[in-house]
């Protein structure tokens, strides 16, 4: 359920509050290429003439490694180094789009496989104030 208190780390991120999540891109007029984040400008061809566009929700798992330190500043998730707790990255392979680089919801690192499918999901990064901030995330689907 989406709470209005629910807000994007970065609006032009990904949809939400939305009941089907996706990540917003960008794709290029002249020669096809996908880009995320969106871009003002095709990294391919250097054409100008980019589209908003929302990509897929389901991928394949590319490869993965851990985040077991807690990152610098200007890093807040509202831990300490005493309750910061290891976390994954990945990149997830969205089908004929693009690859995007994405903190996996896992609890350790058996829960994953190179290749595996991957889903969107958003949860909540931290707390501001009275508003939760929101980030994209991938789970191994059906889970």
């Amino acid at each position: 359920m989406n709470d209005s208190r629910q807000v994007p780390i970065a609006p032009e991120l990904f949809t939400w509050p939305s009941d089907q999540p996706r990540l917003l891109g960008s794709r290029c007029a002249g020669c096809g290429n996908i880009t995320f984040p969106r871009a003002d400008c095709c990294p391919k061809c250097g054409l100008e003439t980019l589209t908003d566009t929302e990509l897929a929700s389901k991928g394949t798992l590319w490869t993965w490694t851990s985040q077991s330190f807690r990152p610098k500043p200007p890093y807040k998730a509202g831990d300490t180094e005493e309750t910061f707790k290891p976390y994954y990255v990945g990149y997830i392979e969205l089908p004929d789009q693009v690859m995007v680089e994405s903190r996996l919801l896992v609890d350790d690192e058996t829960q994953l496989k190179i290749g595996m499918p991957m889903e969107l999901e958003i949860v909540k990064y931290r707390e501001d104030g009275d508003r939760e901030i929101m980030i994209y995330a991938f789970r191994p689907a059906g889970v």
